[in-house]
């Protein structure tokens, strides 16, 4: 069964058994979504960040990693800041994308995940 999205919005590791073609091939048709993927590959960054280095909306980013985030593109972190506010920041969760084409029609999409590291799901800033 897949995450609800309240599971998602709290940054809760979820399990999916399938991966919602329409919902991926929709988000990487949107040109805003694919530079958040492309910003958020090496980083993770706010939605301020991304309104910034993307050149969108504050509205628009909250939108697009909304649309990311329930095609399991993107995930949720917590950037803990020493001055006690405490931000939501985003990192694409996802080395690969392949999309099949089974007889009958049906479309099919996988995604690769990276392999587990040490790194931490949270991330510490400064003032």
């Amino acid at each position: 069964m897949p995450a609800s999205n309240a599971d998602v919005a709290r940054g809760w590791p979820t399990e999916r058994e399938e991966t919602d073609a329409q919902a991926v091939l929709t988000a990487l048709e949107d040109d805003a979504c694919r530079a958040i993927l492309e910003a958020t590959d090496h980083e993770s960054l706010t939605a301020t960040e991304l309104s910034e280095r993307c050149e969108i909306p504050m509205s628009t980013a909250y939108r697009k990693v909304e649309m990311l985030a329930d095609a399991d593109l993107v995930e949720e972190r917590v950037r803990i800041n020493t001055s006690g506010k405490h931000a939501t920041e985003y990192h694409t969760c996802f080395d690969d994308v392949v999309v099949s084409v089974a007889d009958g029609g049906s479309v099919e999409v996988e995604l690769t995940k990276p392999t587990p590291d040490s790194e931490s799901p949270h991330a510490v800033a400064g003032d």
